[in-house]
């Protein structure tokens, strides 16, 4: 029998962020758009794509739409 695949939830504020990314906006337009610094901003994104297991930001964007949280 297979295992169950993990559930991995993300903070609204997390989807928000891939949302925005998703629609095409730059880290620094998100920054903007979030009141976050674009450090601030890229550090989430690190900290997403280490969580999902993903290496670049374009991939958990594509992985929050699979599931349907985008």
């Amino acid at each position: 029998m297979g295992e169950e695949p993990e559930v991995i939830e993300l903070p609204r504020r997390d989807l928000l962020l891939l949302r925005l990314l998703a629609e095409g906006l730059s880290p620094d337009e998100v920054a903007c758009r979030m009141g976050l610094s674009g450090r601030t901003v890229r550090r989430r994104v690190r900290g997403i794509c280490d969580r999902l297991g993903v290496a670049t930001p374009i991939q958990a964007v594509v992985w929050a739409v699979r599931q349907e949280m985008i």
